[in-house]
């Protein structure tokens, strides 16, 4: 699909970056998570791009305009060099590694490669569908549940979930100071963009030791910082 490019949106770290001198075009929204996700590997491969923001509680992905762009009305979405439209937050993460290798998002081995996507389905397949904004918004407008009940949902099926990670992460010599060795991925992208979103649902994250430091250490790079949602430019 080729679109038209879009004026000059730039990035807060790259901010004389124009229309033209990107390698990509980001449409995302910067409380989403998976946009986070997808901007912090476009920042640990030090990609440049043009950041396309769409308000999503104003129902702006909604919108005609951006439907021609992404026919699902979903962010992120990333727009190649030549026009072709990637969506979904983990294959475009993929696809960023397979086509500019370093540094790498997974291990070498397919063992090491194989526990990283586990970790990182983990959140990204079983606990953000279930708990990301149209759904919310579904639980509201289809059945009633007020603030409270949406935020008791929200952390139910958070601690689903990071309850058997934080065992997994504990237990395994894999672990180190990251979710796999000593050098961020793929599961350490989900796992920071989940904790950023638990924080407005007050997920408490004393109960989990291990995912609590990583993700510390994670926001300790540069590049977890330029991706997080309070810098971005429609950060409200």
């Amino acid at each position: 699909m080729t679109i038209s490019r879009p004026p000059c949106l730039a990035r807060p770290s790259k901010s004389a970056e124009c229309a033209g001198m990107s390698d990509f075009v980001l449409h995302n929204y910067y409380r989403s998570s998976t946009s986070y996700r997808v901007r912090i590997a476009l920042e640990m491969k030090g990609l440049t791009y043009q950041y396309v923001p769409h308000h999503l509680r104003h129902g702006e992905h909604l919108e005609p305009a951006y439907l021609s762009v992404n026919p699902q009305g979903l962010v992120p979405a990333l727009i190649l060099g030549d026009g072709t439209l990637l969506t979904q937050s983990l294959a475009i993460i993929e696809f960023l590694d397979e086509t500019r290798p370093e540094p790498p998002l997974l291990p070498q081995d397919a063992l090491g490669r194989a526990r990283v996507r586990m970790l990182a389905q983990m959140i990204a397949c079983d606990i953000h569908p279930v708990n990301n904004l149209r759904v919310l918004t579904s639980l509201r407008t289809l059945f009633g549940a007020g603030d409270e009940d949406v935020a008791n949902w929200f952390r139910h099926w958070v601690n689903e979930g990071f309850q058997p990670l934080e065992k997994i992460l504990a237990s395994s010599a894999d672990t180190g100071t990251f979710c796999h060795g000593d050098t961020p991925g793929l599961a350490d992208i989900c796992l920071t963009a989940q904790v950023t979103s638990n924080a407005r649902f007050g997920v408490d994250l004393t109960r989990y030791p291990t995912i609590a430091r990583i993700r510390a250490a994670c926001m300790a790079l540069p590049a977890f910082q330029r991706a997080a949602p309070e810098n971005q430019i429609d950060a409200e």
